[in-house]
């Protein structure tokens, strides 16, 4: 199986991690966010992105996910685990702790968050939008490496924020009043076309800070959250390290077999153009 590591603010480069070559891609939708990195962790073949750009160039609104999954896609990858820093909309959420995200809600204005349409319809299921195996397996490796008064939350709802501003005090509680878990910019639209791409996915969301609903949030300081993000980075190197060469995904995971209840049209009804620009999604059904 290859996996797709993506990484998020904080999470530039994977120690132990043997690199084979870079692949500078173009994709239909245009470039990648930077080169991703062919590598090996023991026998486990691994694809790496940076998120936000070599250099951390990329505002969330500006990231190009439908080059980042249809590269992940093209190069055979199956399985992304996408890490993600966010904020802590719940007192038990700490930082630092890390939120296996099951669910979320979109709070974004982004319309470019499906591959289909132009000739090619498609509607795949979002009922569970994670990988339950993937979440299950890095789950139990997490477990194994906590740091003292460090918690992994085994499933939690991510809400996907416009930005690049953080939430306003009366925003921030409002997502509190729906019960969400954690606050951040980018995963849904990742989630959304993973799943499209039949590729599972799990966002292993990272608590870097109370967000501003929290009564101290204002005597945080930026050296504060830095340095929960550079613990957290240090979290996700060991978890990427010792639960990659052991992931195993069964080829009839639900997520890989999205598009064979939710594409509706048929393939010889699709135009050339759009089956060329679909290749490597719709490649077992052409």
């Amino acid at each position: 199986m290859n996996i797709g590591i993506i990484g998020g603010s904080g999470l530039y480069d994977i120690d132990g991690l043997e690199a084979i070559k870079e692949h500078s891609l173009q994709t239909p939708y245009g470039d990648p966010s930077a080169n991703i990195l062919e590598g090996k962790i023991k026998d486990q073949k691994i694809f790496f992105l940076t998120r936000h750009g070599k250099g951390h160039k990329l505002l969330p609104h500006e990231l190009n996910h439908k080059a980042n999954i249809w590269a992940m896609k093209s190069l055979g990858v199956e399985a992304i685990l996408s890490f993600s820093a966010v904020g802590s909309l719940k007192e038990e959420i700490k930082p630092c702790d890390i939120v296996l995200v099951d669910q979320y809600i979109d709070h974004t204005k982004r319309t470019d968050q499906s591959f289909f349409g132009n000739g090619a319809v498609a509607h795949v299921s979002l009922a569970t939008p994670s990988c339950q195996k993937l979440s299950s397996q890095i789950l139990d490796a997490a477990s194994d490496i906590l740091a003292q008064n460090q918690t992994v939350h085994a499933s939690g709802t991510y809400i996907n924020i416009q930005g690049p501003q953080f939430s306003t005090k009366a925003e921030s509680k409002l997502f509190r009043q729906w019960d969400i878990d954690v606050i951040g910019m980018t995963n849904f639209s990742e989630a959304k076309l993973a799943r499209e791409a039949e590729i599972c996915y799990l966002t292993i969301a990272m608590v870097t800070d109370y967000d501003c609903w929290h009564p101290d949030h204002d005597a945080v300081t930026v050296d504060q959250v830095i340095q929960n993000l550079l613990k957290n980075a240090a979290f996700a190197k060991e978890l990427i390290l010792k639960s990659t060469p052991n992931l195993a995904i069964n080829s009839e995971c639900n997520c890989q077999t999205s598009l064979a209840k939710g594409l509706l049209t048929p393939i010889d009804a699709i135009p050339k153009e759009k089956k060329e620009e679909l290749e490597p999604i719709l490649r077992k059904y052409l």
